[in-house]
């Protein structure tokens, strides 16, 4: 029989990395065009500083993201090249160690032994990396992949707001990019949600408080010292 049930964990990776670089995208993006707008500064000079930290921002999630992950990489594969040793070193060790992990999840001390039995004969490392380790095929750190998605979400999210103020005047840019950046971010939360099977209505309310406490933030430092910022 064919399994067709899909499970939202698969997404887990991905995921993750592009709702972290639209949500920052789109914050950080606003929060600086509304902190350089409030200090007074024309359309034009909006437009630059927005598009620089579009630029910046992006370059910095990915670097950032492709070095966080691929620490996480480095740990797995040194714990798998440990796990191999001992393999080879210490089968029956590994095996009692397998059968125990089997045990504490419920199963009797026999049909552990015989499942870790099965397994090991089948993919010892694999079966001691998911079960001992718990690294799998879901959870594996893909440094490239997390830095792609991250940029590139990144810069979708901060063209939104430099949509904006490229439509718009400078005069209407204090109200219309915050009120433009919340309804995105609220649909970021809502379709992060959907897409991960959490709560919709949770999810947009907390994107749109802190994105919209980042970005009074960030206006009322610009209005206060009337500096671009």
């Amino acid at each position: 029989m064919r399994h067709t049930e899909k499970h939202r964990t698969e997404r887990i990776g991905w995921l993750r990395a592009a709702v972290l670089g639209a949500n920052d995208g789109i914050v950080s993006t606003a929060s600086l065009v509304l902190g350089v707008a409030a200090a007074g500064a024309d359309s034009k000079a909006v437009l630059v500083a927005g598009v620089a930290g579009l630029v910046a921002g992006a370059m910095s999630m990915a670097a950032g993201e492709y070095v966080s992950v691929s620490s996480q990489s480095d740990t797995e594969r040194a714990d798998l090249a440990r796990e191999r040793r001992e393999l080879a070193v210490a089968p029956e060790q590994e095996h009692a160690e397998l059968a125990e992990i089997y045990v504490k999840r419920g199963l009797d001390r026999e049909l552990a032994s015989t499942v870790a039995t099965q397994l090991m004969e089948h993919d010892a490392l694999g079966a001691h990396a998911r079960d001992e380790l718990g690294i799998s095929e879901v959870s594996t750190a893909r440094p490239i992949q997390a830095a792609f998605a991250s940029a590139g979400t990144f810069s979708i999210g901060a063209a939104l707001p430099l949509l904006v103020v490229l439509l718009l005047p400078a005069s209407a840019l204090m109200w219309a990019v915050p009120g433009s950046s919340l309804l995105f971010l609220a649909l970021l939360g809502s379709l992060a949600a959907k897409t991960g099977g959490a709560p919709v209505l949770m999810a947009a309310s907390r994107v749109t408080f802190w994105g919209g406490l980042a970005m009074a933030l960030t206006a009322g430092v610009g209005a206060l010292f009337g500096v671009a910022i």
